[in-house]
């Protein structure tokens, strides 16, 4: 039986790292153990929107790691949010800024969607789909749709239609499906060719919908797109082990403080920072997959991404631990919980 487990130091190619005093609070978790992380554009008070921003963010990024009392090698991933405004020219500024890619984030699917895209078939953010493409600037998608009469459940499933037709008008622009949640989901992405991949958090390898409303509402357990059913949850986890680089860590981390989601209207997000490694640990290793674990990790991002490998390894040890009921102002997924596993 392995009692350790040393891995190339990973890329988290989705990561809310929030700005302000929250920035500083959070970003050390990530840093800990990944070298790269996609820096997520719907910051408030100010959005991540152009190259000026871009600058803005980046620069409030480094000044927290330089806080940091142990400096680790962490480099953001920068993006801006791509909204029905968002012009060709605005693409390549963005990119000379050193965004990697655009976010796009239907209107009123998840937190601070609220000014989110509104026509997809539009020839307007056509033209902004191919600067993409012609920069070379990756498009993620919050890939649902809030459609009447459409539950919370359906929404990535409806909104895979539109992942074709996105696929198929733009063959050489690369598109992330971010934190797939549904084995509809997963099967569209390994039909599509090779412009097309998804991003698997970890908790939505953990939860189903039972384990946000099925036993009490549990307010650290909802996220957007929210966890399904048991058939989705095991699909993403032979997706994720499976070896298949279409399938890549995109954690998906998001903090709220305490008070935002213990309240008559919750906020979307689970704060999986502190424990993503050790939470991977253990799904990889009840699915007899460890020797899989470092390329969902470490290597399928950075290929998709076209960046090199990371330099530098971090060590899981066999050491049982239980997660804090809080880490400063945010409440942990898994809090409270015995983990197996844990930073060396």
């Amino acid at each position: 039986m392995n009692d350790r487990i040393t891995l190339r130091r990973l890329d988290d190619m989705h990561c809310h790292f929030r700005i302000g005093s929250l920035l500083k609070e959070v970003l050390p978790f990530t840093a800990q153990y990944a070298s790269r992380g996609i820096a997520m554009p719907n910051t408030r008070p100010r959005a991540i929107l152009t190259g000026d921003d871009i600058f803005w963010y980046r620069d409030e990024i480094r000044r927290a790691l330089d806080e940091m009392p142990n400096r680790y090698p962490f480099e953001p991933l920068m993006t801006i949010e791509i909204r029905d405004n968002t012009t060709p020219k605005i693409i390549e500024k963005a990119h000379r800024a050193g965004a990697v890619a655009g976010k796009v984030y239907p209107l009123g699917v998840t937190t601070n969607s609220d000014e989110g895209l509104r026509d997809f078939d539009s020839e307007k953010i056509s033209e902004t789909f191919r600067a993409m493409q012609d920069v070379g600037m990756l498009l993620l998608i919050h890939g649902e749709l809030d459609r009447e009469h459409t539950l919370v459940t359906k929404r990535e499933e409806v909104f895979l239609p539109t992942l074709f037709k996105l696929a198929e008008r733009f063959p050489n622009l690369k598109i992330v499906l971010e934190h797939v949640s549904t084995r509809v989901g997963v099967e569209n992405v390994r039909q599509l060719g090779k412009n097309v991949a998804a991003t698997i958090t970890a908790h939505h390898l953990c939860l189903t919908l039972n384990d946000v409303v099925g036993y009490g509402i549990q307010p650290h357990h909802g996220c957007m797109p929210i966890p399904k059913d048991f058939d989705d949850r095991d699909e993403l986890i032979v997706a994720a082990t499976s070896g298949d680089p279409k399938f890549f860590l995109g954690s998906d981390t998001a903090p709220h403080p305490r008070e935002k989601k213990e309240c008559a209207k919750g906020a979307c997000g689970v704060y999986t920072a502190p424990v993503l490694p050790q939470i991977l640990g253990e799904v990889f290793e009840k699915a007899e997959c460890l020797d899989r674990l470092e390329n969902f990790t470490s290597r399928f991002g950075a290929e998709f991404y076209g960046l090199p490998l990371n330099d530098g390894t971090i060590s899981l040890i066999k050491s049982e631990w239980v997660v804090p009921e809080q880490i400063g102002s945010v409440v942990p997924f898994r809090a409270g919980d015995k983990l197996q596993w844990q930073l060396a």
